[in-house]
């Protein structure tokens, strides 16, 4: 179902060329501000600072990013929902900043949906599911068979508790009908290491740590979480194709606005990003990270940030991950 809703948004591309509504200002005439609820060297902030890099380039104005980490995400969300919604501030944000947070924690000092304006969605990349290298699974048939043999007893790992990296695994696990204990670490990076050193038995990464240990021999990658391969490691298979088609999982990102923006600048911005995915250097800097460039209406955007709101709700409700 997920990717047939992903496949529909993708085809209302929003090509530079597209006769989208002009705008009627003069926006923009001095540099943006894009915040990011990560901190710096994480997917998120490199894939935002390349697009910056090149949607600035067309705007005529730069556009500067700001790190403001912290409570997932939500402090980053706060600042650009309380910001005028005149488009000289943003915020770029995934699938955990809007889908997974707004039934993760009980209250937000925001509107989840109400008080953003969606502008662009920009990229996609998958999860990847990891084993040591050194474990005697080689494909996710195996991990199954091998974790149903000893209940409670196999444990996985996660970049916190209500992540989508958790929510990802806690999908698998319930679609397999393993029984697992799970382990949350700070971060991706603390992830990938738990999964070198043995602590754990299997985990969904991010892929830019990832890749570079399942490249460098450490860790064996068993499955991509998206509906199809990645050209870095194409040898990989999809989860559906490894044959738990429930846990599909697509990372995305997205830049959004505080509410209220006028929809000739939703529109210019919107053209701005369209046309820097779709250049030949910022598709080869996304498709190194496994990520792919996307480029989407605001509407399109809009629609399946509400479908996945409620995808996602009923996931943190079943496995009761809460964060006060």
């Amino acid at each position: 179902m997920f990717r047939r809703r992903f496949l529909l948004f993708s085809c209302a591309l929003a090509v530079s060329g597209a006769s989208a509504v002009q705008a009627q200002s003069d926006f923009p005439n001095r540099s943006i501000r894009m915040v990011v609820g990560f901190p710096p060297g994480g997917i998120s902030d490199v894939l935002a600072r390349a697009i910056a890099s090149e949607a600035g380039a067309v705007l005529g104005q730069s556009i500067v990013v700001e790190n403001r980490p912290g409570a997932g995400t939500t402090i980053a969300s706060d600042n650009v929902a309380r910001a005028a919604p005149d488009g000289y501030t943003l915020l770029f944000q995934d699938v955990t900043t809007h889908a997974i947070n707004a039934s993760l924690y009980k209250k937000l000092p925001y509107d989840t949906e109400k008080d953003f304006t969606p502008v662009a969605l920009v990229s996609s990349s998958p999860l990847m599911l990891v084993v040591n290298a050194d474990s005697p699974v080689r494909t996710l048939a195996e991990l199954i068979e091998r974790a149903k043999a000893k209940p409670d007893l196999y444990s996985y790992g996660s970049s916190g508790n209500g992540t989508i990296i958790h929510l990802a695994s806690e999908m698998m696990n319930r679609a397999a009908g393993v029984k697992a204990v799970h382990i949350p670490y700070k971060g991706s990076a603390a992830l990938v290491q738990a999964v070198m050193s043995g602590e754990i038995e299997y985990a969904f990464s991010s892929m830019p740590p990832a890749v570079s240990q399942v490249s460098s021999g450490r860790l064996r990658a068993l499955a991509v979480s998206t509906p199809e391969r990645v050209p870095v490691l194409p040898e990989v298979p999809t989860i559906a194709q490894a044959g738990v088609p429930a846990a599909e999982v697509v990372l995305y990102n997205g830049v959004m606005g505080p509410a209220g923006m006028p929809e000739d600048v939703v529109q210019k911005l919107n053209q701005a990003f369209a046309k820097a995915v779709n250049s030949d250097k910022l598709k080869q800097t996304y498709q190194s990270l496994g990520a792919s460039t996307l480029a989407v209406t605001p509407q399109a955007f809009g629609e399946q940030l509400r479908q996945d709101i409620g995808r996602y709700a009923k996931v943190v409700g079943e496995v009761g991950a809460q964060v006060d």
